[in-house]
């Protein structure tokens, strides 16, 4: 049995639960805070829970993809060949967190700038608010399209700020 990998296995999963239950949890209080002070899942608001759903989709979807780069830098911490110390996983752990909740806002924001551009006249929050459940279907399938979309570039963002170790061109 390798031991190495069903360490770095079980650190992984952990990591992903708590990492993403963390994140999710403060997004969500977030969420709610900020736009949605009055509205809780106990009332009868379908459109929020939509909405709401929608957006920890999208969160969850852009941690899945910085995760694994995480994990990548503590396999290089115990490859031996690179000394990566804790601290410094933490702190690239943090930075790489950092940037994925970020973008997670800007798509965030940047969809309902683009509902307020197209639809004139039409507070989608409003809407979502009053249990107008076909907006926050239309938000929602924006929302998650978006994701889908800039996903991958945010992870080729993260994986460029890796600490892999520096290697020598063999072949000059």
């Amino acid at each position: 049995m390798q031991t190495k990998l069903l360490t770095l296995a079980f650190i992984e999963i952990v990591l992903a639960i708590v990492v993403s239950v963390l994140i999710l949890f403060i997004s969500f209080k977030i969420l709610q805070s900020v736009f949605f002070k009055n509205i809780s899942f106990r009332e009868d608001n379908m459109a929020f829970s939509v909405f709401a759903a929608g957006i920890i989709l999208s969160i969850g979807m852009i941690l899945g993809e910085i995760i694994p780069s995480i994990t990548n830098m503590i396999r290089l911490s115990m490859s031996g060949e690179n000394e990566i110390m804790l601290g410094e996983i933490i702190q690239y752990s943090g930075l790489y967190l950092g940037i994925g909740f970020i973008f997670a806002l800007l798509i965030n924001t940047s969809v309902f700038l683009l509902f307020s551009a197209l639809t004139k006249g039409v507070n989608e929050f409003k809407d979502i608010q009053q249990n107008n459940v076909a907006s926050a279907v239309i938000v929602t399938a924006t929302l998650l399209s978006i994701t889908l979309i800039a996903k991958d570039s945010i992870s080729l963002l993260i994986s460029a700020l890796i600490p892999y170790p520096e290697t020598t061109n063999f072949l000059l």
